[in-house]
């Protein structure tokens, strides 16, 4: 989710229903050094909290120096981030990586639980590969070294996003009678219905949703009057879409500046309009769109109904 749990997008989410939201995950290295693009992630607005801010990194006093400096921004909570599979990442042994070297984790978490008065909490996956997913016991150490919960993606890192997430065993681990701290599940929850298939699935106390929401904070709004009351709200009218995408888009000029926020909006502009195709030509031109008077010259052009 670089480049997309950024503020602007975390505030869109929590007027939608976001119980917590989580920054984008911030190298340890990185604030450590004073990198301008570490420092700009951990600011958040007041309307997002609850918030966490999510850190990664693979040298233990490096983790728990980044945590001490992510409390001075006075988050909620302090995220690990151990499932990330991408390859740079990986590459720096960091991430989901710390799934091949499960003493490191420990070391690491443990680090930082002691180094910060703030809740920290862990994001992992069940395990490496196909034959090595720990997390059933996994889950357990990490509570003992003092996380308050845990957040499970239900693939493996060999998996990146491809296949279909695995929640029988995120189930297990909530089962499991030593586990006290809340378990959240995370993997393929893309609308209402699924969410509350694994809710009642696996009892788990919530669940994390990351790529669905992307153009789509309406998904939260939609999960909550469903589990609350059954109904499920009808999708958005065109006129709400681009309200909200307006709304979204200026929240981040004012945030990241002009260039930044026309090339990296471009990741939302399928999920805003998804579903609805007379908007296909329009989406296309707003991804190639270059400037500011482009983009809303586009935006004014679309027909409401």
């Amino acid at each position: 989710m670089e480049d997309i749990t950024d503020s602007p997008f975390r505030s869109v989410c929590k007027q939608f229903g976001a119980d917590l939201v989580v920054s984008e995950f911030i190298s340890s290295e990185g604030l450590i050094r004073d990198a301008v693009k570490s420092r700009i992630k951990l600011t958040f607005g007041e309307e997002e909290r609850p918030v966490a801010i999510q850190i990664f990194g693979h040298d233990v006093d490096s983790m728990r120096k980044a945590a001490a400096l992510a409390e001075d921004a006075n988050p909620d909570m302090i995220d690990l981030n151990f499932g990330c599979p991408v390859r740079k990442v990986i590459k720096k042994g960091a991430g989901a990586a710390l799934l091949k070297d499960i003493p490191r984790m420990l070391e690491m978490t443990e680090a930082v639980v002691k180094a910060t008065q703030l809740p920290v909490t862990v994001k992992t996956r069940l395990g490496w590969d196909e034959e090595n997913q720990p997390v059933f016991e996994l889950a357990e150490r990490l509570q003992d070294v003092g996380i308050a919960a845990i957040s499970i993606h239900g693939r493996t890192a060999v998996q990146l996003y491809g296949g279909r997430a695995n929640w029988n065993l995120i189930g297990e681990v909530k089962r499991n009678p030593r586990m006290h701290i809340p378990v959240f599940g995370n993997g393929d929850i893309t609308n209402a219905l699924v969410a509350k298939e694994r809710l009642d699935q696996t009892g788990v106390d919530g669940l994390m949703i990351g790529r669905a929401a992307t153009g789509n904070p309406w998904i939260f709004r939609e999960i909550k009057s469903y589990l609350q009351t059954g109904y499920i709200p009808p999708q958005p009218e065109i006129g709400e879409r681009i309200a909200v995408l307006r709304d979204h888009f200026r929240k981040s000029l004012a945030y990241k500046g002009e260039r930044r926020t026309i090339l990296e909006f471009r990741k939302f502009y399928s999920g805003y309009f998804k579903g609805i195709p007379v908007m296909k030509p329009y989406r296309i031109r707003l991804m190639t769109a270059t400037t500011l008077s482009e983009i809303e010259e586009i935006l004014a052009k679309i027909p409401s109904p």
